[in-house]
């Protein structure tokens, strides 16, 4: 532990170097700023562009597509103005070694793998006077797998003495939301299984569970004497040094687990670590990997700077620019906009997005969409609540979000932004940024304006407001047509 904690000195000392980086570019133009003396900008329509650090090309390509069209027209680029909101810093962690490829957090073995080629055992239960009967018939314990790991053997508790186990228990191992399971256990009178520390153990077939991978251990009775646990807090989970993450018993109240939703173990499993030397060599390397990255960093920070001052239309908002913080980096570009410019509706799109200005802008006129508490975009309804995945969503009580907008492009009102601006510091930002604003909005209950036009998926049609997913080199190509043929989805002679 001593060797290991000295090699991760550097670790620690490049993020130093990153975040005093960070701190002295505080009052540099990435700020970008407007003096409280000197008059706001005014614009009909304020766009802000979410884009990610490192999208440097496709930032580029708007510029030379629909932004760069918006700048040299008479008429619209007095009346529209356009920022491409950054987060401030980077994440100082490299991607091998983040526990989260969506966060910023780290990847923290607490102890060195190595040894730990053995089966280990997630619980140990010598004592049987912790054992409790309960009427509950089904437990459960989710978990996720932060390094490689083959399950062993799945086990159930005894059934109050250590002789003998509970019987008529089936345990199964699913993926999170997955209804067939992964393997299974059944213990029966006649087929008990053999006694380790405390717990009856099965053998199951052995697979390889991913990083990444979020699973489910489901303990259920067939009898109605209901399932013999031990309550949570009287046993600590092994989770062989880092390579598993156990959620807290206690989250399974949310509304998910709710059928499961008891504070306890009615067994274990046990696992082997994958491949622990290739993870030996991941951590002894890792003091190299960060000190690179702080430096990759800081050429990243002086870039973005270069851009800013050459473009002047970049926004950096004081966020640690990762995925799981661009609600929070939307919030932030609502308190910066009410601040530096004065407009009367803000458009939100992402950089990977082709928006059609011109039928934008006609629609707003057209329309009379100048509006107070006003709402225009492509709602989603009744949009179910992932629990696994990148929309991993484990806080919001309800199995279905509020109506939101398709990120690819929406329209609110001045008044709406400064309501979201004055209360920045007191919504919960969730999973991502769009469900998050339908939530935030489901408070104030806005005139939605419903229109498809906003595409939900890439996609094209002539009469599109906006299309998401798309490269630098397709959004060069759907402007070309536009521009050829007034047509984004092809010309008749093949442009």
């Amino acid at each position: 532990m001593r060797r290991l904690a000295l090699a991760l000195l550097p670790c620690a000392i490049a993020l130093l170097v990153h975040l005093w980086l960070v701190q002295r570019r505080s009052a540099d133009p990435l700020d970008s700023n407007t003096s409280s003396d000197e008059a706001l900008p005014f614009y009909d329509v304020l766009v802000g562009v979410l884009s990610a650090r490192h999208h440097h090309e496709l930032r580029q390509a708007i510029r030379d597509t629909w932004l760069g069209y918006l700048q040299s027209h008479p008429h619209f680029q007095h009346r529209v103005g356009v920022k491409f909101i950054v987060g401030k810093q980077g994440c100082p962690i490299p991607e091998e070694d983040r526990a989260d490829p969506y966060s910023c957090s780290l990847l923290n073995f607490t102890e060195p793998p190595a040894g730990q080629s053995s089966e280990i055992e997630i619980v140990k239960l010598s004592d049987p006077s912790a054992l409790l009967s309960s009427d509950v018939s089904v437990i459960a314990l989710d978990f996720k797998v932060l390094h490689p790991v083959v399950i062993t053997r799945l086990g159930v508790f005894s059934s109050g003495t250590l002789s003998e186990p509970q019987t008529n228990v089936t345990v199964k191992l699913l993926q999170l939301d997955q209804e067939e399971a992964v393997v299974t256990a059944r213990f029966s009178s006649i087929s008990t299984g053999a006694l380790v520390n405390g717990v009856w153990y099965k053998p199951v077939e052995q697979f390889i569970l991913p990083k990444g991978f979020e699973g489910t251990l489901v303990w259920e009775s067939l009898d109605s004497a209901g399932l013999t646990s031990v309550n949570s807090s009287s046993v600590q989970l092994n989770d062989g040094g880092g390579v598993l993450k156990f959620s807290s018993i206690a989250e399974g109240i949310l509304p998910h687990r709710s059928a499961l939703g008891f504070p306890g173990l009615a067994g274990g499993f046990t696992f082997n670590i994958y491949d622990a030397e290739t993870l030996s060599g991941l951590l002894r390397a890792r003091p190299a990997r960060m000190e690179k990255h702080v430096l990759e960093l800081r050429q990243e920070d002086m870039s973005l700077e270069q851009e800013s001052l050459r473009h002047g239309d970049m926004v950096f908002v004081d966020v640690v620019d990762t995925y799981r913080n661009v609600p929070t980096k939307l919030l932030q570009f609502y308190k910066w906009s009410v601040g530096n410019a004065d407009f009367n509706l803000l458009l939100k799109t992402d950089d990977d997005c082709y928006i059609d200005v011109d039928a934008v802008l006609t629609k707003i006129d057209q329309k009379a969409l100048k509006r107070s508490n006003f709402w225009w975009g492509n709602f989603r309804q009744s949009w179910a609540v992932d629990r696994i995945g990148k929309w991993q969503e484990l806080e919001y009580p309800s199995p279905a979000y509020p109506a939101f907008a398709c990120g690819s492009g929406y329209v609110v009102s001045k008044d709406l932004v400064q309501w979201l601006a004055s209360n920045a510091e007191k919504l919960k930002a969730y999973q991502g940024e769009d469900v998050s604003m339908g939530i935030w909005m489901a408070a104030v209950g806005p005139q939605k304006y419903q229109d498809a036009g906003w595409l939900c998926e890439k996609e094209c049609y002539l009469d599109m407001l906006s299309s998401p997913q798309h490269s630098a080199q397709e959004l060069h190509l759907l402007w070309g047509r536009k521009q050829a043929c007034g047509d984004p989805c092809g010309c008749p002679w093949g442009h």
